[in-house]
């Protein structure tokens, strides 16, 4: 089974970090970095924001710029962002 990602950073989901909805029950799309309450905690962010932060996350954890930034072309085709 593929491993479910926040549709809205794309970081890998599971019980532990799973954002909350407005009647406390976890998540199912987003983590608790963007979404918690059932609304994102950045709700004016935009697609490029979004694109940095996750190229200056990766790069944090020593990943190469290149792929860094292949990581985060992927932001677009998130639920978050189609709908914009």
């Amino acid at each position: 089974m593929a491993k479910q990602l926040c549709q809205s950073c794309s970081m890998p989901l599971d019980d532990a970090n799973k954002g909350s909805e407005s009647d406390g029950t976890k998540s199912e799309k987003y983590c608790n970095l963007c979404y918690e309450n059932g609304q994102f905690k950045n709700p004016h962010m935009t697609v490029a924001e979004m694109q940095g932060i996750i190229i200056k996350a990766l790069k944090a954890k020593h990943w190469p710029g290149f792929m860094a930034r292949m990581a985060a072309k992927q932001v677009p085709k998130l639920e978050r962002w189609r709908a914009s």
